[in-house]
């Protein structure tokens, strides 16, 4: 959710005027869908990249604004904390050399951001949850000064009308209640762009969730959180637990979160956005001047602000999107079930993974999302986040296996596929599926790298906190290297 919002409260005019622009837009949105020319002529991709910033001593340190006004570069932007940018690419198409641009380009992004990071004594991280994070730093003063996030705050608290509450249990037990979503800036995502037809949308988005699980456990670079270690891919259940809206009492009653896997597989983006309008109340009831059938019949391309600033806040793990560029919409399907990190070239490995495999489960005959029930591609999910590259999988016609074995005799090979048919030359096809490969063979990613160090650490006589902040700083090390996660060594 990308839009600048001042901080402000809402009346209730405000709110019932919002609430039919909403609808409005949507109605609009449905004739588009039905008569309206999308760009889809060449098919582009993209990437977010959220960040941390440390200092010396590998804490979080709150310089967001120094370093953006230094910087001057309008693909970063601020994200939730003090201690968090966001890097967002410029898309482009992956065939050919396409993904080496990429990681050229991130590369290049990420070293002049990090230089002026180093004028405020900080540095850039790029991990899923900063290990060396506290609740001291967690707290609403070191919410980013960008008025939508604190009105967010305000409107999620207010929403819920208590404090939020934060209970996961993994090799430790996490369970801590606080008065803002500060927390939730300990979740830093990697998260990817798919630009589709409005034809093939409900495919992509249906096969994206399928694989989210696989993605999660091969991927996985979170489990540290406060001093505890919990899930493999921790920030899947902090983001839910921190941004959740409802007491309990409607939690009982099945009010959905809005931090949602979904409940049911899709024919139409429509679905989705008719679902957002009808069971999630407005957080940011903003509106704006447009009138969108009064364009759409004059022959212009309607915004829809309302309804995209109101998908902005449900946190789908896979969103759709609505946008326009060059004066043509189009419509993408966000991937945002990934932490950052280890590497670029780690991040790029995922990427390739994920453009590749939901390609070629789009064009399979007989769609997999057919053999799979809904609820069980999100206990996929949620298993792969607790366990990560252990994790067991249910596969249609294999029934429960191993994520791993699953990855190396089956979808490593309808990935290189997808990526033939995006035309990615055959050499960085195989050079980041043999990242995924090699993670696979051996056990090791981000998450288990992170376990396996600190414990060595402890093993050693280091306290927690003195274990992670070491862990820290050898991660910092090796990932300015750019080698992928499974080569560095533990000892």
């Amino acid at each position: 959710m990308g839009k600048d919002v001042s901080l402000q409260t809402f009346t209730r005019q405000e709110r019932e005027h919002y609430r039919q622009k909403v609808r409005r837009c949507l109605d609009v949105f449905a004739l588009m869908l039905n008569d309206f020319s999308f760009d889809a002529d060449h098919p582009t991709t993209g990437l977010e990249i959220e960040l941390n910033l440390v200092d010396p001593q590998h804490l979080p340190t709150m310089v967001n604004e120094e370093v953006l006004h230094d910087l001057a570069d309008p693909h970063f932007q601020t994200e939730l904390g003090r201690f968090n940018l966001e890097l967002n690419v410029p898309p482009r198409l992956i065939s050919d050399d396409g993904l080496i641009q990429y990681e050229q380009q991130i590369i290049e992004s990420l070293r002049r951001a990090d230089a002026h990071a180093r004028k405020h004594d900080a540095a850039l991280l790029t991990i899923g949850i900063l290990p060396t994070l506290t609740t001291d730093h967690t707290v609403t003063e070191n919410l980013s000064v960008n008025g939508r996030y604190r009105s967010l705050n305000e409107e999620i608290l207010a929403a819920r009308g208590e404090q939020i509450g934060v209970d996961i249990r993994g090799a430790d037990r996490l369970r801590i209640r606080t008065d803002s979503i500060a927390p939730e800036a300990a979740c830093t995502s990697l998260q990817f762009h798919l630009q589709v037809s409005p034809a093939e949308f409900a495919a992509y988005w249906n096969a994206s969730q399928v694989i989210a699980g696989v993605q999660v456990a091969v991927g996985a670079n979170s489990p540290y959180l406060f001093g505890h270690q919990l899930w493999s891919e921790t920030r899947i259940a902090l983001f839910e637990q921190a941004t959740d809206t409802r007491p309990d009492e409607l939690k009982a009653q099945g009010v959905r979160p809005r931090v949602w896997f979904g409940e049911r597989w899709v024919t139409s983006i429509f679905d989705l956005f008719e679902e957002n309008v009808r069971y999630f109340p407005p957080l940011l009831p903003i509106a704006e001047e447009e009138d969108p059938l009064t364009v759409l019949r004059s022959g212009g391309v309607p915004r829809l602000g309302e309804l995209r600033l109101h998908n902005g806040t449900i946190y789908r793990w896979n969103r759709p999107v609505y946008d326009i560029m060059g004066g043509r919409p189009h419509l993408r399907v966000e991937n945002r079930v990934l932490p950052a990190g280890p590497t670029v070239v780690d991040m790029l490995a995922n990427g390739a993974l994920y453009f590749g495999l939901v390609r070629a489960l789009v064009e399979e005959d007989r769609p997999l999302w057919t053999q799979l029930p809904f609820s069980v591609a999100q206990d996929n999910f949620h298993a792969a986040a607790r366990r990560g590259i252990a994790a067991p999988v249910w596969w249609p016609r294999l029934g429960e296996i191993r994520v791993t074995d699953l990855v190396l005799e089956m979808l490593l090979p309808k990935a290189a596929e997808g990526l033939d048919r995006f035309g990615v030359d055959p050499a960085q096809r195989d050079r980041l599926l043999g990242i995924i490969e090699q993670r696979c063979l051996l056990g090791r990613n981000g998450s288990t790298w992170q376990v396996d160090t600190v414990r060595a650490l402890e093993a050693k006589g280091a306290t927690r906190p003195a274990a992670l902040r070491a862990m820290v700083g050898r991660y910092a090390e090796h990932q300015r290297t750019n080698e992928p996660v499974h080569t560095w060594p533990v000892g």
